[in-house]
């Protein structure tokens, strides 16, 4: 088993658990279930922004521990802070060390769209996604056959969540597509192996059609790379790991934004 296997069979195991404890019912009374969605597509594309949308991460399978001391609600006003436009929260407790308090705790000090970063395989994790206060759910085309993958994403429609869909080559791309999705992310990290290139991202932007917001995930480092992405047609892009390995990830959010806003005048200017 790869590492996308394990932590899917672990996903199954972690719904029937949850749903046992926590039924559907309880999740329809949070304060959040009627709550109006903010729509990261918007946020995302709004010119007036950066197009980055940063996330909270503590720990991952390849990198094993990036910060284990930062503060969800201090992290998440930085990011905002700074200048992003939108926020990426890790759920997953057992591979990537979140939480659903980590997202909670995100949107009690943040109007702005949040992601819920996790493994979903069932309408359960989506129920549970509008209950802690998410905007927007992510599906992984690796980790869910086309069919089924469609039927989550209408089924986070009818929620009136947005739905990120995740692709890391062609072929996921094309079998996974389909009406009901918001935002389509290349994941230049392959889940299977975690081998990092940015070329996947460049690779596959003209093959998503342009009814769908395209974003750049993982890999991210430098603000010029996000210049590259953007002229190749990406209008967001999502930047984890470079952030949260610093000991203030909100700090090293701001320097980014600010070097990309700098370089972004800059071409302007020469263009002109």
């Amino acid at each position: 088993m790869n590492i996308l296997d394990k932590i899917i069979a672990q996903k199954h195991i972690e719904v029937a658990e949850r749903s046992s404890l926590v039924p559907v019912k309880l999740l329809e009374k949070s304060a959040y279930f009627e709550g109006k969605v903010v729509s990261m597509k918007k946020y995302v594309c709004d010119p007036e922004k950066s197009g980055i949308i940063s996330e909270f991460k503590r720990k991952s399978p390849s990198k094993g521990l990036i910060n284990g001391s930062a503060a969800v609600e201090a992290v998440s006003i930085g990011y905002m802070q700074a200048g992003a436009s939108a926020l990426s929260i890790l759920t997953d407790t057992d591979f990537f060390g979140g939480s659903n308090a980590d997202l909670m705790g995100a949107r009690k000090f943040n109007f702005c769209p949040i992601l819920r970063k996790d493994f979903v395989v069932d309408e359960y994790q989506i129920l549970e996604a509008k209950s802690i206060g998410a905007d927007c759910v992510l599906l992984i085309a690796a980790a869910l056959e086309p069919a089924r993958l469609k039927e989550l994403a209408a089924f986070a429609k009818s929620l009136g969540l947005e739905v990120l869909m995740e692709v890391h080559d062609g072929q996921e791309l094309e079998r996974s597509l389909c009406a009901d999705l918001d935002l389509v992310g290349v994941n230049n990290r392959n889940l299977k192996t975690f081998e990092v290139s940015l070329q996947t991202s460049l690779d596959l932007v003209d093959k998503i059609p342009s009814d769908f917001v395209k974003i750049s995930e993982s890999g991210i480092s430098d603000p010029v790379t996000l210049i590259t992405l953007k002229k190749a047609g990406f209008d967001g892009f999502l930047i984890g790991e470079n952030f949260m390995k610093s000991s203030r990830p909100e700090q090293a959010a701001y320097t980014f934004i600010k070097e990309y806003k700098k370089i972004l005048t800059e071409e302007a200017e020469v263009s002109f």
